[in-house]
């Protein structure tokens, strides 16, 4: 007999929430925010807006159904199971967030606050969730496969990430290492950085972007469901030891960019996931390039 299928809610701790608890009390979140020109009545208007969409999304999930909830904080502690269907309440990043720890479950992103998020992940409202979680299980629903990028280390460390994978110093600070495209005749260069950044076409609209058109956007930006990668290395110093010739290009399937650490440590972590980074130490292998797997996004 097969299990009945689970929605698992992931949510995240709203912006009130984390001023109540450091402060103690809403009077004191709201002296403290007063004392710096803000008031807290937008901050717990949207408090209120983000429970309401969960209750009336939990509310609509069947009956028949098991249920679980997580929040972003325990994603890393989380075991997704493939019957499950994820439903993401909140806003964009959530989404890219949850991404990773995925293997083919659908995603359905619900909007909290309209006309703040850009809901190009979260697509859909509070009302919607009823009929589209049928719809998973009758295969009446279309799903978008959103391209990933992955990073793999030469002892089998694995990363994946919806947005983009930055490589780099923890801190951001100088970080020395030898880059190189596993296709382009084996050229590799010596290089001291703000780190690499390896985005896709989800996160065309965030952080690659802004790297993008600080060159001059030369290279075209690539779309959510096409598999192809930009990279970028960021605020390459020039020494007789470390050049800058390659600091920028495009990955396909199949084709790799290949970093040796030269740095006591360097760390990679996925859509701004710090806490969940892999560690990397001299003389360490990093390959990345486009991931296998897909999210499957539901349209």
């Amino acid at each position: 007999m097969s299990l009945a299928p689970r929605a698992v809610l992931v949510h995240r701790t709203t912006e009130y929430e984390e001023l109540v608890a450091r402060h103690g009390t809403h009077g004191q979140a709201a002296f403290f925010l007063s004392s710096r020109g803000r008031d807290i009545g937008e901050i717990a208007e949207r408090h209120h807006r983000a429970r309401r969409a969960l209750t009336e999304v939990t509310s609509a999930i069947p009956l028949t159904w098991r249920q679980a909830r997580v929040e972003r904080a325990d994603l890393d502690r989380f075991l997704f199971a493939p019957e499950d269907v994820v439903v993401v309440v909140g806003q964009d990043g959530l989404v890219a967030n949850v991404a990773k720890y995925l293997a083919g479950q659908p995603v359905l992103g619900i909007d909290t606050d309209p006309g703040r998020n850009p809901g190009v992940l979260v697509r859909h409202r509070p009302a919607d969730a009823g009929p589209l979680l049928a719809a998973t299980q009758s295969g009446g629903v279309p799903c978008d496969e959103l391209i990933m990028v992955e990073a793999v280390t030469d002892d089998t460390q694995r990363l994946v990430a919806l947005n983009e994978i930055y490589l780099g110093a923890v801190g951001h600070q100088t970080a020395r290492y030898r880059l190189g495209l596993e296709d382009d005749g084996g050229v590799v260069e010596a290089q001291a950085s703000s780190g690499v950044l390896i985005g896709t076409g989800t996160g065309a609209t965030g952080w690659i972007r802004s790297v993008w058109q600080e060159r001059g956007g030369r290279l075209r930006l690539p779309a959510p469901t096409e598999e192809r990668l930009l990279w970028y290395v960021r605020e390459a110093w020039p020494s007789p030891a470390t050049g800058t010739s390659l600091v920028a290009g495009e990955l396909s399937t199949g084709n790799r960019l290949r970093v040796t650490v030269e740095s006591e440590r360097l760390v990679a972590f996925g859509d701004g996931m710090e806490a969940d980074a892999m560690d990397l130490t001299w003389g360490q292998t990093v390959r990345v390039g486009v991931c296998g797997e897909r999210l499957r996004l539901v349209d």
